[in-house]
């Protein structure tokens, strides 16, 4: 750090700011950034893990749900229950993105955000609706991708402005009294510009494509990098105002690139600043909302706060889609993915697993898992009928109908394979079959939170893990 800013010692340089904000400021959104783009190396893998990548975390659970119903997302208004449902209606790509949004917004909304951080927000999803708006308009091939790159082509100002972090917040108030221009007074106090800040987090985020592409190419004659950073432009006209010179530009550009007249093209910019508000508050960003739009109203009369959806509600709606999905052409991985997120959602479970029986009838292997995490073995999880008097899972195999075990009344089941890998905790374990033969099972407990398992919870889960079966079923039939 140098000039008026040397008398902070710590840190020191762009490496170690990067560090400070990446891991200490914002790990949700490293991690999920991270888990997301590892998972595009495997297109196979990518839906499923995906949606798992998604379910680990109720928050991000809620939020995406809850901004992929909204009008702007989803038009249709097709009733999304769970995140499987929302990547068949939505589409992967657009889900893909939507989580990133609502991770970095998970991250960064906080109770430290002050009027400099939420301006910084306000500019982000700004841009960004009007970047998506322009590249529909083009025809471009992933306005959603569009939209991800506006949103965080400027993540270091965000991170840096919105970070609570005391040395941050002292130096924020150096930059502000400098009376410089902002570039010019980043550079003196921090040794480095913001934007530099943010060609650093997206290598440390692993971010790729158009995400990258726009933030390290800001002179590139790309048009999709145009359409990037015309959606920042956007709102900078705006605020010199509608009689401006640079607004006038503006106009003249996209009434060239579009082939709209400079009428249309302001009624559209006025309906983005609409939607751009509206979708601040489905984010969450409720104090930068205000920013973007401050004299209109929002566009829907949506209920932003809502209350946490009622358990019984979310397992009747649950249940509907997997009806709605069976009835139709069956995805196996959706059907799976819809009666885990059933059981792991609507029962509040903290770990459940769907395990594969290999062909030799010897093992079974980890298929999907939500809430597995910690201290748990990061590999997939694997269970070998080695024991001479059998284990909890195979002992389940070997029965026609689930069980509800509790350690104590089943000691002998808790091999030491079975407690390095999951613990002794009470669980429901329930054998998933087609045509009386085992094909694998699904295990539920609530081993992290502690809370009681219940006769209820358990003839819930139950009827879950029967509608895979008459999925599979139907499957089988119509496959013959």
């Amino acid at each position: 750090m140098t000039g008026s800013g040397a008398a902070y010692n710590q840190p020191q340089g762009l490496e170690e700011w990067a560090e400070l904000l990446r891991a200490e400021e914002m790990p949700i959104f490293s991690n999920t950034a991270q888990n997301i783009y590892c998972s595009l190396d495997d297109r196979r893998k990518g839906v499923m893990d995906l949606a798992t990548i998604v379910l680990q975390d109720p928050n991000l659970t809620a939020k995406l749900l809850k901004v992929g119903n909204s009008s702007y997302y989803n038009p249709g208004r097709h009733k999304m229950s769970t995140v499987s449902r929302a990547i068949v209606i939505l589409g992967v790509e657009v889900i893909r993105e939507l989580t990133l949004a609502c991770s970095f917004f998970e991250s960064i909304l906080t109770s430290a955000n002050q009027e400099r951080a939420n301006q910084e927000i306000a500019l982000a999803i700004h841009s960004a609706v009007q970047a998506r708006e322009l590249a529909l308009m083009l025809r471009d091939p992933s306005p959603e991708e569009v939209f991800i790159a506006a949103l965080l082509h400027n993540v270091g100002h965000i991170a840096f402005w919105c970070s609570g972090n005391k040395l941050v917040t002292q130096v924020h108030d150096v930059i502000a009294k400098s009376n410089l221009e902002p570039g010019l007074a980043e550079k003196k106090v921090l040794g480095f510009t913001l934007q530099e800040l943010s060609k650093k987090l997206s290598k440390a985020w692993h971010l790729s494509g158009l995400v990258v592409d726009a933030i390290h190419q800001s002179d590139s004659m790309d048009a999709r990098i145009r359409n990037v950073q015309f959606g920042e432009r956007i709102c900078q006209a705006l605020k010199a105002g509608w009689q401006s010179t640079e607004m006038a530009e503006c106009m003249r550009e996209l009434s060239s690139l579009t082939g709209e007249s400079v009428e249309a093209i302001q009624r559209k910019i006025k309906d983005n600043t609409v939607k751009a508000a509206d979708i601040a508050y489905q984010f969450g960003a409720h104090a930068a909302a205000k920013y973007i739009n401050p004299d209109e109203p929002l566009a829907s009369a949506e209920s932003f706060g809502a209350e946490p959806i009622d358990k019984k509600q979310l397992q009747f709606q649950i249940l509907q889609e997997i009806t709605a999905h069976i009835s139709g052409v069956i995805d196996l991985n959706v059907l799976f993915e819809m009666v885990m997120e059933g059981i792991h959602r609507g029962l509040e479970m903290d770990r459940t697993l769907f395990l594969l029986l290999s062909s030799d009838k010897k093992s079974l292997k980890e298929k999907i898992s939500l809430g597995r995490v910690g201290e748990l073995e990061p590999q997939k999880l694997k269970i070998e009928n080695i024991e001479q008097g059998g284990n909890l899972f195979f002992h389940v195999l070997s029965e026609c109908e689930g069980s509800w075990i509790k350690p104590h009344q089943y000691a002998d089941l808790y091999t030491q394979q079975v407690v390095n890998a999951l613990g002794k905790h009470e669980c429901f374990v329930f054998p998933v079959d087609v045509e009386n033969k085992a094909i694998g099972l699904i295990y539920c407990d609530r081993a992290l939170s502690g809370q009681a398992l219940s006769l209820e919870a358990f003839s819930v889960a139950n009827h879950f893990v029967k509608q895979a079966h008459i999925g599979l079923t139907l499957y089988r039939m119509k496959k013959h």
